[in-house]
């Protein structure tokens, strides 16, 4: 697939949320890797937008992928940005699609307009909370969250009202995945389950086994609709050779939540924070 734009130029860039740099993957040649402050927010290949590295991306690229009828265009809103790595797999993937991507910080999508290109989709600044209550009812077909702040999910984005927020703007049969960050005992994420799972009918998790037993901080991707989720084409995908997950959904995912409470605008507290070591 051509590019639509320069080659980009590397190097560091300030930004809101600290220091940017573009790192060129040299075993890739259209590898790009997005940290900010030493921490990898993002990976895109220019050249071939399917390449999906990280693994929680991966995950949500083969959701994406078992939604509606192949190919068919979506409607998707993308919560945090980043490098835009699956804005541009739902552009290659899924041609026509229209796509808008909300991120607060300006300077960063200023970076990312200019250095890796934008087709296929928009970019606005704002916060995901705020931009989220703009948009028309039933609007999108797939809402995506993806916001960290200093590695960490922005604590208004884990309560029941922005996920009540996200239901109004899903079109019947609409599909929510969000990307959090937990380790040790899993207690963020039994909560951010539950408060799924008091706005939607169908819930499930997927991630790394030793995450999921919470042996290690990592990524977890919750994903829920008012429709029956593609459990066993995501669970055929997720038991992949390179990068096994696990999918968690029905009973298993019950007894899972146990008793943890719904998070509300009122309860809601910090997320857990990376270990300081855990990006080396």
């Amino acid at each position: 697939m051509a590019r639509a734009h320069v080659e980009p130029g590397g190097g560091r860039h300030p930004v809101d949320g600290g220091t940017a740099e573009l790192l060129r993957d040299w075993d890739r040649a259209g590898g790009w890797e997005l940290s900010i402050d030493g921490v990898p927010q993002s990976y895109v290949d220019l050249d071939e937008p399917t390449y999906l590295d990280f693994a929680y991306v991966r995950l949500m690229g083969d959701l994406l992928d078992l939604l509606a009828e192949p190919a068919a265009p979506l409607t998707v809103l993308h919560l945090g940005g980043g490098a835009c790595t699956l804005p541009r797999y739902v552009a290659a993937t899924r041609p026509g699609s229209t796509q808008l991507v909300v991120d607060a910080d300006g300077p960063l999508i200023d970076l990312v307009r200019a250095e890796l290109g934008t087709a296929g989709f928009k970019l606005r600044v704002g916060d995901a909370r705020l931009e989220l209550a703009r948009l028309a009812r039933a609007s999108c077909d797939v809402v995506l969250g993806d916001v960290f702040d200093q590695a960490r999910v922005p604590v208004h984005l884990t309560t029941v009202e922005h996920v009540r927020e996200v239901v109004r703007v899903l079109r019947p049969g609409g599909t929510y995945a969000v990307n959090i960050g937990d380790g040790s005992g899993l207690t963020f994420t039994r909560g951010q389950v539950a408060t799924l799972r008091a706005a939607f009918s169908y819930v499930l998790l997927m991630g790394d086994p030793g995450v999921l037993r919470g042996r290690r901080f990592g990524n977890l991707v919750l994903v829920g609709s008012d429709t029956p989720l593609p459990v066993a084409g995501l669970t055929r995908n997720a038991a992949r050779a390179a990068g096994t997950a696990r999918v968690v959904s029905g009973p298993d995912l019950e007894a899972f939540v146990g008793g943890a409470k719904v998070v509300t605008d009122a309860t809601a507290g910090p997320p857990p924070t990376p270990p300081a070591d855990l990006f080396g």
